[in-house]
């Protein structure tokens, strides 16, 4: 890149969390030295709740009152259309996980546009990411929870006494049975993440993380789509936008 590269951020606010946001952002400005069109398509409700973070980040919202499932996505698509005819940009970066953007990803590099993809991790599949001429996936960092005041403690309560009879500890629930004809790169999976087969739920960032520290997921691949692969093994919880992962009760 030169300076005399222009550089357009446009951002699927719907699509991507405040924090992903954030961060991609900052990565143009680490990787372009900043976008020169910073806009984010998203509901009316969506701009109420991060109008503050937009006007600390320079970004401009554009709301969009929501007509179908996909117009948003529409919005967005039309506005780069426009945008690349009249600001001549170099870079377009897209911020979304949606692959329904790769007509457009396609339109964009016919013009002379140099287009990258930024999304979420959990959310972005390998056929959105291959439809770019680069792509970087971001993990979404959930907000620490404020430290609570401790609560008085309860006076000591006297010792009970002990009965004659030897009581017996309570039983744990037993974790789900892992099978034992398990594919080896779903028993590889269970490996590195030993929570999973100790019936614990994970984070699917932690799970991308601990997966790719394994040597069992690429930088750019989707964790999603690997447990995918296993669907009678793990389950994606919640179903249409999962985070977690946990394994399948046997």
């Amino acid at each position: 890149m030169t300076t005399r590269d222009r550089v357009m951020l446009l951002i699927d606010a719907d699509n991507v969390s405040l924090d992903v946001i954030e961060q991609a952002v900052a990565w143009v400005h680490k990787h372009y030295g900043g976008p020169h069109v910073r806009r984010a398509y998203c509901t009316a409700e969506s701009a109420v709740k991060h109008q503050a973070a937009f006007k600390r980040l320079s970004i401009r919202p554009m709301v969009n009152l929501a007509a179908g499932k996909n117009s948003t996505d529409i919005a967005l698509a039309v506005d780069a259309v426009d945008l690349a005819n009249a600001e001549r940009p170099d870079v377009v970066v897209i911020a979304s996980s949606d692959s329904d953007f790769a007509p457009l990803v396609s339109r964009l590099r016919e013009k002379g546009c140099r287009v990258v993809g930024v999304g979420q991790d959990g959310k972005t599949g390998d056929e959105t990411i291959a439809a770019y001429d680069d792509y970087e996936v971001l993990s979404h960092r959930a907000p620490r929870a404020s430290a609570k005041p401790a609560a008085a403690s309860p006076p000591p309560k006297p010792p009970a006494k002990r009965s004659a009879a030897k009581r017996s500890a309570p039983k744990k629930a037993a974790p789900p049975a892992v099978p034992a004809p398990l594919p080896d790169a779903a028993r590889a999976i269970l490996e590195a993440l030993p929570a999973l087969a100790g019936g614990e739920t994970v984070e699917l960032r932690v799970a991308a993380e601990r997966l790719r520290e394994a040597g069992l997921l690429t930088r750019r691949g989707s964790s999603t789509k690997l447990f995918g692969q296993f669907a009678e093994v793990f389950e994606l919880l919640p179903p249409k936008a999962p985070n977690h992962v946990r394994l399948r009760a046997m």
